[in-house]
């Protein structure tokens, strides 16, 4: 089985691939970035917001702060989920404004910044999205956007707006929680803008309050701040996915799945086209091409001179291009772009920055009151049930009904005695011992196996009963997908009103927890 990048990075055990570790916090916020014109950049943000009619005296006072010389960013972002998305989009916003104001000092102040990722171009990841109601209907909402179009050129519609509201007046709660998740909606949608100013606003109101600036690297102000970086770039267009391919050949060596590649000629720039599709840029040495058309360098670069939102970085290069912009401290980060910062740390050199430290995200299961209940009942939690829903509940029938058969003690006496025996055996004939060994580990095996499916009948039994299963399942494991990365966090708010923002705000930076929901 390949090892996990990310988990092999919280225990520090990859100090070859990372500059800094998971526990360097303190040599982060110690480092500078005197490179950065925070000046240009404040001015480039104040102008989005202005744009994004979210310039108000909130984001004035973070962007002074952003303006101070020795000022630094705790940065995160996502892809421009429909409603923001999976809950851990919100999730990521949340840690960044946690760690930023446990940082934050007035003579070097720190700013938490959400990278809206709308040069993204994948409609599939972005364009559905999961809530349920307190009649434990699950909703699933899917707007039929267009593929391989950046969502941040792609222009909010009516008919979406009216899909939206149709939604939520299905949705059973409390009428001043929908009303008020209403007011939010139409906030959002209000000024109108593309698919991704709509995620934006919808991120901006939700955490703008706890010290967030949204950011969306497409505006004009901010794209030519950016400039310069992806300019170096075309220089030596294969020199960045050469040095990431030779640090997945390093992961491999050690057991791991990189999680990108880069193939020949592959860059790590996408050109957007004059259809408006985004397309990976290919290089043979001499022209670029995409899959419809070949480009000079000159002609590249004269793209890159009159829009430079057209030329827009790869997984591979987006970081660097986000901390060649910012004066990052610390990238709050998933499993996924831990990963991703495995192979990077040679493609920041290349552009003559250090890579920053990657903060773990926090990760939160919610856990409503009927949820807690039923999991103190099974005696279980949130994460056993995501692993494995019927064993849990079938264990705890087993408890519950006497039935020793299914307890972890009965197969542990039985591995202990069968232990003896083979101990005995190999006394008695050394030649024995392997053989007998590998019948213990088989037999236990397979009597942990029989249990585990004997568990899950009678779970599935007393599903067909109770629904306990069910409804564990529906909170849990959303169409077969753990909570936080199926769910809208939005859900809770429609059942709960803010509670559960503020209690997400509440919470210690990079926390793992099983929230409840008072």
């Amino acid at each position: 089985m390949a090892r996990s990048i990310a988990a092999a990075y919280r225990a520090g055990d990859l100090p070859g691939f990372f500059r800094l570790g998971p526990g360097d916090l303190g040599a982060a916020v110690g480092e500078t970035r005197p490179d950065v014109d925070r000046a240009a950049l404040a001015d480039a943000l104040r102008a989005y917001h202005r744009d994004l009619e979210t310039l108000d005296a909130g984001v004035e006072a973070l962007l002074t702060r952003l303006a101070h010389p020795a000022s630094r960013v705790i940065v995160t972002g996502q892809q421009a989920g429909l409603l923001t998305g999976p809950a851990y989009s919100v999730h990521k916003g949340a840690d960044a404004a946690l760690l930023a104001r446990q940082l934050d000092r007035e003579d070097a102040p720190v700013v938490a910044v959400y990278w809206v990722a709308s040069q993204d171009h994948d409609a599939a990841e972005v364009a559905s999205t999961t809530l349920l109601d307190h009649a434990e209907v699950l909703h699933r909402l899917t707007l039929d956007l267009p593929q391989g179009v950046p969502v941040g050129r792609v222009p909010w519609r009516a008919e979406w707006t009216d899909e939206v509201y149709a939604l939520l007046d299905r949705f059973d709660t409390a009428p001043e929680y929908r009303e008020s998740m209403r007011a939010r909606v139409e906030r959002a949608v209000r000024g109108g803008g593309s698919y991704a100013d709509i995620f934006a606003r919808l991120v901006h109101g939700l955490l703008s309050p706890a010290g967030l600036l949204v950011l969306d690297p497409l505006h004009p102000a901010l794209a030519a701040l950016m400039a310069p970086t992806l300019a170096r770039e075309l220089e030596r267009p294969l020199e960045g996915p050469a040095r990431i391919e030779a640090a997945a050949q390093r992961l491999e060596a050690e057991g791991f799945i990189p999680q990108l590649r880069r193939p020949a000629g592959a860059t790590n720039l996408f050109l957007e086209e004059e259809d408006g599709g985004r397309r990976l840029l290919r290089f043979d040495g001499r022209n670029f091409s995409t899959e419809t058309r070949s480009y000079t360098r000159e002609e590249v670069e004269s793209i890159l001179k009159a829009d430079p939102s057209r030329l827009t970085p790869a997984a591979g290069l987006r970081p660097v291009v986000q901390d060649a912009l910012l004066p990052t401290l610390a990238f709050v980060v998933g499993p996924g772009e831990i990963a991703y910062g495995a192979q990077l740390a040679e493609v920041y050199e290349l552009h003559g920055l250090r890579q920053p430290l990657l903060w773990p995200r926090l990760s939160v299961t919610w856990l409503e009151p009927n949820v807690a209940r039923l999991l103190a009942r099974l005696g279980a939690t949130a994460a056993q049930v995501q692993a494995d829903p019927e064993g849990v509940l079938g264990r705890a029938l087993a408890r519950e009904r006497g039935a020793a058969a299914l307890s972890a003690e009965r197969l542990s006496a039985l591995d202990a005695e069968l232990r003896a025996l083979t101990a005995d055996l190999a006394a008695l004939d050394p030649t024995l011992a392997r053989a007998a060994e590998r019948t213990r580990s088989r037999t236990t095996a397979r009597v942990a196996h029989l249990q585990t499916l004997s568990a899950r009948a009678l779970a599935r039994q007393e599903d067909d009963r109770t629904r306990q299963l069910t409804r564990l399942k529906l909170h849990l494991l959303p169409n077969g997908v753990p909570q936080e990365r199926e769910m809208n966090f939005l859900t809770f708010l429609l059942k709960h009103g803010e509670a559960p923002l503020r209690t997400l705000l509440s919470l210690a930076p990079g926390t793992q927890a099983e929230v409840p929901i008072p």
